[in-house]
């Protein structure tokens, strides 16, 4: 999905989507829909789909985005450095189409993985768990 054109994204994306996702923006903190969200099921790429993230793994960081503490499997996101804005931090995407998800930091629950996936709502799509 990484051949998509960046005029086909736009059409396919919100204004918010499309900084995010493709500009590597960022949503203001607690303004995110998945936020203060739990019910069960699983999160997906916002951009092409991609399963994410399980609702058992989202936790209450109080950082001001949805935050979890792994991904659904090892080949979900790709890790790269970023040392934008200053600081040094591990930004994650999408695997599949490439698309900025957020930030991971070393400073999770320590009964879990230790790790804080620290995503924007609007990069991620919510589909309940299906019973």
């Amino acid at each position: 999905m990484n051949n998509i054109s960046e005029n086909s994204w736009k059409e396919k994306l919100t204004n918010e989507q499309y900084n995010v996702l493709r500009e590597k923006g960022t949503e203001k903190p607690f303004s995110g829909e998945y936020v203060d969200h739990h019910d069960d099921g699983f999160y997906y790429c916002a951009g092409c789909g991609n399963k994410l993230f399980s609702s058992s793994n989202k936790f209450d960081s109080n950082c001001g985005w949805p935050s979890f503490d792994d991904v659904v499997s090892s080949n979900a996101v790709e890790q790269h450095e970023d040392n934008s804005l200053g600081m040094k931090r591990i930004e994650i995407t999408c695997a599949q189409c490439g698309g900025h998800l957020g930030h991971v930091f070393p400073d999770g629950p320590k009964q879990t993985t230790e790790l804080r996936y620290c995503v924007n709502s609007v990069a991620l799509n919510f589909k309940p768990e299906q019973k």
